[in-house]
């Protein structure tokens, strides 16, 4: 008896597939950490160097160099900072303007989203283009039309001092509502179109108002993209340097961020001073995201999950 063998030609990459060592789960997951290590040391080397150097006095640094080790360290500097820069009230400036921008912003943006999101008609879409069109002009480009138009608008004396709009709070308030409601109007309509219709539906049905859908139904849905939309626009809005040095000229109304410029001398520069109060003024930033992390995190991942 003949033995009968029979030779199955091998399938298109088999061989490939057993030649090539699969990667282990866990190199890939040693290459993942190492890089997101990586990534946090160049992020954090600028703020742990400006740490350093509020430590050191401007004696040590001019001696031995801003890049060495060794002299005397302190908190001296951010004492100084605290009294020479007045920082108690350019930070209430900075909350006289941020707080009602932020408020206004989210106010305003989100009665925007819900009408282009939850109606339709004929120009929603073309409504909510024109708001986000806003962010895509250069805000350097505006600046010699906005600032006539500025000092061409009259305010009582108990709003403005300058009696204008220019030189003022609320001239800030309103630049600031002005370009960043159009980028928190789309973020929320995105979210917004994701919340089933019958909510609303449901509602109407019960009698709700518009209004009433708007206040009672929709928005506390909303309230994870709020909270991160919220921490966005303070940084945004509290940082701010171009529109206070511009829009501002009288030195003590200015916010904090603008009040740095304080420190400077006009033959010398104490870095290791500004350092200190650059960090000091970094501290509401980060007061503001470590109380809403757990919201912004959520609202940064909203729609992951959602077909």
């Amino acid at each position: 008896m003949t033995a009968v063998t029979t030779d199955r030609p091998a399938r298109p990459g088999a061989a490939d597939r057993t030649a090539t060592p699969r990667r282990s789960p866990k190199a890939t997951r040693v290459a993942l950490h190492v890089f997101l290590v990586g990534t946090c040391v160049v992020w954090l080397a600028p703020l742990i160097y400006a740490f350093y150097t509020a430590l050191r006095p401007y004696a040590d640094t001019a001696r031995r160099g801003y890049v060495s080790v060794g002299g005397s360290y302190g908190v001296g500097n951010f004492k100084t900072a605290w009294t020479q820069a007045q920082l108690p009230h350019y930070f209430w400036n900075s909350v006289v303007i941020t707080v009602p921008a932020l408020v206004l912003t989210l106010l305003l943006s989100s009665m925007v989203a819900f009408v282009v999101s939850r109606f339709s008609f004929r120009i929603n879409i073309a409504l909510l283009m024109l708001f986000t069109a806003g962010n895509l002009l250069p805000q350097q480009a505006i600046i010699t039309p906005l600032f006539k138009m500025y000092q061409l608008i009259p305010l009582p004396t108990w709003l403005a001092a300058s009696g204008k709009l220019d030189d003022s709070f609320l001239g800030l308030i309103l630049i600031h509502v002005a370009f960043q409601t159009g980028f928190c109007a789309f973020v929320l309509s995105n979210y917004m179109r994701t919340i089933p219709k019958e909510l609303g539906e449901a509602a109407l049905m019960d009698g709700a108002s518009v209004w009433r859908q708007y206040r009672q139904v929709i928005m506390p849905l909303c309230r994870p993209v709020l909270a991160a939309l919220a921490t966005l626009e303070f940084t945004w809005i509290y940082n701010d340097f171009f529109w206070a040095t511009v829009l501002m000229q009288t030195g003590s109304n200015r916010p904090v961020t603008a009040a740095l410029n304080n420190l400077t001398g006009e033959f010398f520069v104490n870095n290791n001073l500004i350092s200190a109060a650059a960090l000091i003024v970094a501290v509401p930033t980060l007061v503001v995201f470590f109380a809403l992390q757990r919201q912004f995190v959520s609202g940064l991942t909203l729609g992951a999950n959602k077909g």
